[in-house]
């Protein structure tokens, strides 16, 4: 059995016991979280597609931790000017386990 979810503006095909990283969502370490946003569930033989979701069906999660992703550096310069700026940035993530899907 698996699903896609949507969430943080990306899609993710999941299935029970999968641990997923996805972009920074509230809530606390060892909180369970739902993802309503299931657009479409395979239960074997039996394929659910939502329009554009699947009424009823939930996706059930436990938040492993929160962390950081590599950094990105941007730098900007103009020629001959003696203009340069450096600025660094590193992007929240939360790392989830996938418990349940319901349907």
């Amino acid at each position: 059995m698996f699903a896609v979810i949507k969430t943080g503006g990306k899609q993710y095909v999941v299935e029970p016991g999968m641990k997923l990283v996805i972009e920074k969502i509230e809530g606390e370490v060892s909180q369970e979280i739902e993802f309503p946003e299931v657009l479409l569930v395979n239960k074997g033989d039996e394929v659910l597609i939502g329009q554009p979701k699947v009424e009823g069906a939930k996706v059930v999660a436990k938040i492993l931790e929160h962390s950081r992703g590599p950094k990105v550096i941007v730098f900007k310069k103009k020629p001959k000017k003696g203009y340069k700026r450096k600025k660094g940035h590193r992007q929240w993530y939360t790392l989830v386990e996938i418990k349940e899907i319901v349907v």
